[in-house]
C-alpha cells in the first residue's frame, strides 16, 4: 500500500478528488468509460465537493455505490443524499449513468434488490466485477464498506453484492470484498486522529479487522496529520 500524508482533511479531500479525476480521465482513453464507487464520510463529501471542480468526462463515467443504508429517500442517513447535494448538483453525469443502491422497498424484496444491483455492476465492469476505481474509508472499529466485524456479510465470496446487519441503527447493503479486491485502485481517506489506532492495523494488514482483509497491492492511502501521527 502506498500512503500519502497530508496536512488536513481539506487537503485530503482535494488530493483524492485530483487523483480520482486522473484516473477518469486515463480509463477513458484507455478504455472508453470510468467506472468508479464511492463510500460515505465527511471527508470523501468534501472530497466529491472537490471533484466537481475537476477536468472529468462526466459523459463517459459511471457512478456506484460501495455502500448504502437501508432508508428512505432524502433521509440524511442516506449516502445518495450527499452524494447529490456534493457532487450531482454540480456536475453533468447522465441520469443512467448513476447507479443507486436500491434500499428503499420492502425488507423481504431486499435480497433481490442485492441481486439486481449486482447484475447492474456486472453487465458493465464485467463477471467478476473489476471497477477502475473504489474509495474506501475506515471506521474507528475498524470497518470499512459496511463490512462491519462479526457480520457474516465478511464471508460472502460468491456474490458482488451482499446484505450487512443492522449498524448503527440502519440494515446495509454493500459490495463484498471480491469486488473490493478487483479494483484497479483502491482510494483509502483516513482523516482525524480518532482514526490513528485503526489506521496503524490497516498498514499492518491486520486481518482482524476488516479492513484489514483489503487486498492493499493496488492501494493508495490519503490521511491527514492528525490521523497519521505526525
Amino acid at each position: 500500500m502506498k500512503e500519502e500524508v497530508l496536512d488536513d482533511d481539506v487537503a485530503v479531500a482535494r488530493r483524492g478528488a485530483a487523483i480520482i479525476a486522473a484516473d477518469s480521465r486515463d480509463a477513458v482513453a484507455d478504455r472508453g468509460w470510468f467506472l468508479f464507487a464511492v463510500s460515505g464520510g465527511r471527508t470523501p463529501w468534501q472530497m466529491l465537493a472537490a471533484l466537481a471542480e475537476e477536468d472529468v468526462p462526466w459523459s463517459f463515467v459511471h457512478l456506484f455505490q460501495v455502500d448504502e443504508r437501508v432508508a428512505p429517500a432524502g433521509d440524511a442517513a442516506r449516502n445518495l443524499t450527499h452524494i447529490r447535494e456534493s457532487l450531482l448538483g454540480h456536475v453533468a453525469l447522465p441520469a443512467g449513468n448513476l447507479h443507486a443502491m436500491p434500499v428503499e422497498g420492502d425488507a423481504k424484496d431486499l435480497p433481490a434488490a442485492a441481486a439486481r444491483y449486482a447484475r447492474d455492476l456486472e453487465s458493465l465492469a464485467g463477471t467478476p466485477a473489476v471497477l477502475d476505481l473504489v474509495h474506501l474509508g475506515l471506521g474507528p472499529d475498524g470497518h470499512t464498506a459496511s463490512l462491519v466485524p462479526d457480520d457474516p456479510v465478511l464471508d460472502v465470496t460468491d456474490r458482488a453484492v451482499a446484505l450487512a446487519g443492522p449498524y448503527q441503527g440502519h440494515p446495509r447493503m454493500t459490495l463484498t470484498f471480491p469486488v473490493l479486491d478487483a479494483a484497479r485502485r483502491i482510494l483509502w481517506l483516513a482523516t482525524g486522529a480518532e482514526k490513528k489506532p485503526m489506521l496503524e492495523r490497516l498498514r499492518a494488514g491486520d486481518r482482524s479487522i476488516p479492513a484489514g482483509r483489503v487486498a492493499s497491492a493496488q492501494a493508495l492511502l490519503l490521511t491527514d496529520r492528525a490521523a497519521a501521527g505526525r
